[in-house]
């Protein structure tokens, strides 16, 4: 795998963040579009039938039919003439053998004019149907390929910040993100962020004190930097309305608890030199007006 970005990175929509090998999956999309074109081409064969070659060469034929029944009919009517002329002239298998040589030139002629028209009409729509539906197949399979093999390159879906890379190169990943030994869990191989002109407080109310939580237009908030004098007011947001178990301060999956907590989202206005990061813990102080 290899890693594109760096933490802290502002990157706009489309740049590319990580790459995983994509070998397999590039041979494979470069098969399968070789494959599509060459559908694509077949197709085009039968679309473009009568050839003109053909078409003469079944036109020849059909003069050279025509030509084999004059001479067929010519030699029969002097067969017959002398006959009728004189019956002694000639043998009745002769004046048989003639008429069964027109009836043949006849029949030769008659083929020949059918297999022009055939000729004449192109490809059947059924085999021109048939070759479009296996074209069709192979180019959507392409394109699925080509969906697949952009996947292996993870870009960013926003302009905004990379926080975090919770990867390095050359690391063994998986769809379902990077393995972490210690949550036992998987984490996204990249966290996103958006500008961050403004950062999100999500402050967890216990469900014993939810009753006693202002009405909305006069919640009055400050927050506390842990270790810090730092006090900062902060506007409030949203309520999310889905009271949680609370284990998002350990992350532990397996955590048996109790207690259940309501969101709350409230945000503040970053300063210069910057006072918060993103994931950082503070305490919040919930008043009213």
């Amino acid at each position: 795998m290899q890693v594109l970005a760096h933490e802290g990175q502002q990157v706009r929509a489309g740049t590319p963040l990580l790459r995983i090998d994509d070998t397999v999956q590039r041979a494979t999309t470069e098969q399968l579009r070789l494959q599509a074109e060459a559908a694509t081409t077949l197709l085009a064969q039968p679309q473009a039938q009568p050839r003109l070659e053909t078409l003469a060469i079944a036109s020849a034929q059909v003069a050279l039919a025509e030509a084999s029944l004059k001479a067929a009919r010519d030699q029969a009517g002097k067969r017959r003439a002398s006959f009728e002329i004189d019956p002694r002239s000639i043998s009745k298998d002769v004046l048989d053998t003639a008429y069964n040589t027109e009836r043949q030139a006849e029949a030769a002629l008659d083929v020949a004019r059918k297999q022009y028209a055939l000729t004449r009409a192109g490809a059947w729509r059924y085999d021109i149907l048939n070759q479009q539906r296996e074209a069709d197949a192979l180019q959507q399979a392409y394109l699925a390929a080509q969906a697949v093999l952009a996947k292996y390159t993870l870009t960013a879906r926003v302009d905004g910040i990379v926080p975090s890379i919770n990867s390095t190169p050359g690391s063994s990943v998986s769809t379902l993100g990077a393995y972490d030994a210690y949550t036992q869990g998987m984490n996204p191989l990249v966290v996103m962020s958006g500008p961050q002109d403004y950062l999100a407080v999500r402050c967890y109310v216990d469900e014993i004190l939810v009753s006693r939580l202002p009405a909305p237009e006069r919640i009055q908030a400050q927050m506390s930097i842990r270790g810090t004098d730092v006090k900062v007011a902060l506007e409030f947001v949203r309520v999310q309305p889905f009271v949680s178990p609370k284990i998002a301060l350990s992350n532990q999956r397996q955590e048996r608890v109790d207690l259940r907590v309501l969101p709350v989202i409230f945000r503040f206005k970053m300063a210069t030199p910057t006072m918060a990061y993103p994931g950082q813990l503070v305490d919040v102080y919930i008043g009213q007006r």
